[in-house]
Parts: structure tokens; C-alpha cells; sequence
């Protein structure tokens, strides 16, 4: 893979976001949104999808601690959009960061956090009644055709990957789910999965590298070379899980 937050991986990874997503969840957001604060934005694809579905104005507060990423960011919101950038690690916001924010939203963050972590965005979220928009979190499911009688065993060697070092991976959505509701939010939860194949050839190949090299990192004695050589040779359609959560503070 070019990099988990390289630029070209999230612009190739761009189009199969933008068609996920749920647009039901964007429909349901409580009125007035004018603030948005982005949490790990990378170059700023969340904004560029939510912001034409939203009236104007609107100011968004990119948070990114990748200072090339939120410059490529700003300069790419649309027009009209007022933006401001906040380099920092996204853990560390507080209840005052949220002060006239409207929403928080972010985009495939949540599984890439700790129990922890989520906990504490949560209460700040809580603390602050501040909506929360968070997209794209990896279920662990995938779903190719045709199958191949070694999808499981990849798949649940890269969801061990994916919880390395105490991360929720593949738990963060539901994990997350839980969380805003003992705090008292009300929770709607839709699949976003991606959707692979010949049709997206260059993502689809790329996805299967990663995550087969995240399957092979964790489980080497398990040779997925052959089986990986397979799938590269004759790309599948592929149903990559994904949830978004909505969390709204009544």
C-alpha cells in the first residue's frame, strides 16, 4: 500500500469513500450545522462530501497532526466553505475545542483508536452536547466473489493486526455505538461498506496488499504469497464493511 495516510492513498481511496457513506445519516443531522470540527481530516475528504449537503454558511476546523495533509486539505474545500486548521493529535481535544461547534466528524479514525481514546472523545463530545458524525469504521467482515477458501483465515489474521498494540480495529464502531449511548446520546448506526472490484482495479489491488500484508505481518506462518498472486491475477468483487454512527445529544 502507498501509505495508510499518504496523500495518494487517500485520493485513490476517494471515490469508494464518497460512495459508502450514508447519505440517510447526513439527513438526520439536527439543524443548525454551521460549525464542523474534522478530526484527522488527512486531505480533507469528508469535507469535500458533507459540505455541499450542508446549508451555508459553514466554518470547518480541520484537526490533522500531519501539517502537508491539512494545508492540501484547506486549499481544497469548496468553494464558499470557511475553514480554519488545528495541527494537533486528535486525542488530545477538550471540551473547549467544541465551543459553538455544531458536529465533530471523522472519517476512518475510530478503529485506528483506543478503548480508552473513544471513551474520552466521547466525553468531550458529551460534555460539550456536541453531535458527532464518525464514518467509515472497518467492520472486519469482507465479503469477495468468488470466494476462496482462504478469506477467513486472511480476514481474521488481519483483524488480530488491526487490535495490535490494544486498538479497537473492528470493534471501534460498535464499541463507539455503546459509548455515546451510555452518555446519553441517541445512536443510529448504517453499513457503509466499499464496494471493489474490476471496476475500481487500482483500489482494489491496492486494498488487497494491505490487507493481505497486515494478514501475513501477523500470521507469516500462514504463506497468504500464493493465495494473494491468486487474487491480484483475477481481481473479485469485494464488499469491504464499514460502519457510520451518528450520535445526537437531545
Amino acid at each position: 500500500m502507498t501509505g495508510e495516510f499518504s496523500a495518494d492513498w487517500l485520493g485513490l481511496r476517494e471515490p469508494a469513500d464518497a460512495d459508502a457513506r450514508s447519505l440517510e445519516l447526513v439527513g438526520l443531522l439536527p439543524a443548525p450545522v454551521k460549525v464542523i470540527r474534522d478530526l484527522g481530516c488527512g486531505t480533507g475528504s469528508l469535507g469535500r462530501w458533507l459540505a455541499p449537503r450542508l446549508p451555508v454558511p459553514q466554518f470547518w476546523i480541520l484537526t490533522d497532526r500531519d501539517h502537508d495533509l491539512l494545508e492540501i486539505a484547506a486549499d481544497r474545500m469548496p468553494e464558499g466553505v470557511n475553514v480554519a486548521i488545528d495541527e494537533r493529535d486528535v486525542t488530545a481535544l477538550t471540551r473547549n475545542d467544541l465551543t459553538g461547534a455544531d458536529l465533530v466528524t471523522c472519517s476512518a479514525l475510530l478503529d485506528l483508536l483506543t478503548a480508552p481514546e473513544v471513551d474520552r472523545l466521547v466525553e468531550v463530545c458529551a460534555q460539550a452536547r456536541t453531535n458527532a458524525l464518525f464514518t467509515l469504521s472497518v467492520t472486519g467482515r469482507v465479503r469477495m466473489t468468488p470466494a476462496d477458501p482462504r478469506d477467513a483465515e486472511v480476514e481474521d489474521a488481519f483483524n488480530a493486526h488491526q487490535r495490535r498494540d490494544a486498538k479497537l480495529g473492528p470493534d471501534a464502531p460498535d464499541y463507539a455505538a455503546r459509548a455515546f449511548e451510555k452518555a446519553g446520546a441517541r445512536v443510529i448506526v448504517r453499513e457503509s461498506a466499499w464496494q471493489l472490484g474490476p471496476q475500481r482495479s487500482d483500489l482494489t489491488a491496492e486494498w488487497l496488499r494491505g490487507w493481505v500484508g497486515a494478514a501475513t505481518e501477523e500470521r507469516p506462518d500462514l504463506g497468504f504469497d500464493d493465495y494473494l498472486a491468486a487474487r491480484l491475477g483475477d481481481l473479485p468483487e469485494a464488499a469491504v464493511g464499514h460502519k457510520d454512527v451518528l450520535a445526537i445529544f437531545e
